[in-house]
């Protein structure tokens, strides 16, 4: 009887080991688990996201779109390409330099023949920047100072309007031709005619005096030339010349 409860015991502490013996087991995997749901520091984000040469398998049709005829193997090459995030989303990780490197490549025309070969890849390994926004404000300016002078030097080349009444005139900055500002279209709704010459609105049929001022005989014994002068205004006043 006792061997019987001695026997009973010692089984019970052996199941009770194996069972402490697989929790310990099975606690590694627990603490594996835990690590794979890590968080990733900022700084260490920031770090390997930035704009930085970084090792790309870059298939090599996309190098050698001509050679079609070819099988390769590797059909990729790993090569050091800029890649990354700039602190701006409107530019771009972009090269400072780029050199070739040369790697052996197995050439395979289907049938025929098969050998390996050199082929030169390009690589930036010597750094990637991403351009300032001051670079692309320096263009801005240089391209609103080319558009100033280029307005300064047609203001240069073409000279004012020769014509007396250059109020009435508008000038092409690019061609320097002076046109009028009153259109035919002006003229007609008033019922009268353009004077291109003078860019004035004249009655149709030419220039015609409604009517003459009246001058008495002791106008006529005056000037020539003042009455000339009043006649010749009166009349350009009456025609809307004036």
């Amino acid at each position: 009887m006792n061997f019987l409860l001695s026997w009973v015991h010692w089984t019970l502490a052996l199941l009770l080991y194996l069972h402490h013996a697989k929790w310990s087991q099975a606690a590694p995997t627990t603490e594996g688990e835990q690590k794979t749901h890590e968080v990733v520091k900022f700084m260490d984000v920031y770090r390997r996201s930035y704009c930085r040469p970084i090792e790309t398998l870059v298939d090599i049709f996309q190098e050698y779109p001509d050679e079609v005829e070819y099988i390769f193997k590797p059909s990729c090459v790993p090569l050091m390409r800029c890649g990354g995030c700039c602190n701006d989303e409107a530019l771009e990780c972009v090269p400072t330099q780029e050199n070739n490197i040369t790697m052996q490549i197995m050439r395979i025309k289907p049938h025929q023949s098969q050998h390996i070969g050199e082929m030169s890849f390009l690589q930036h390994r010597r750094g990637c920047t991403c351009p300032g926004s001051a670079v692309r404000g320096k263009g801005k300016g240089q391209k609103r100072k080319r558009k100033k002078s280029r307005f300064k030097s047609w203001s240069v080349h073409c000279g004012p309007c020769s014509e007396r009444r250059k109020h009435l005139f508008v000038q092409d900055p690019q061609t320097c031709k002076c046109s009028c500002k009153n259109t035919d279209s002006r003229c007609k709704a008033r019922q009268l005619e353009l004077n291109e010459r003078t860019c004035r609105l004249v009655p149709r049929g030419g220039v015609k005096c409604m009517s003459e001022p009246s001058v008495g005989r002791s106008g006529a014994q005056g000037d020539d030339r003042q009455l000339s002068f009043f006649i010749g205004w009166h009349c350009l006043y009456q025609c809307g010349l004036f």
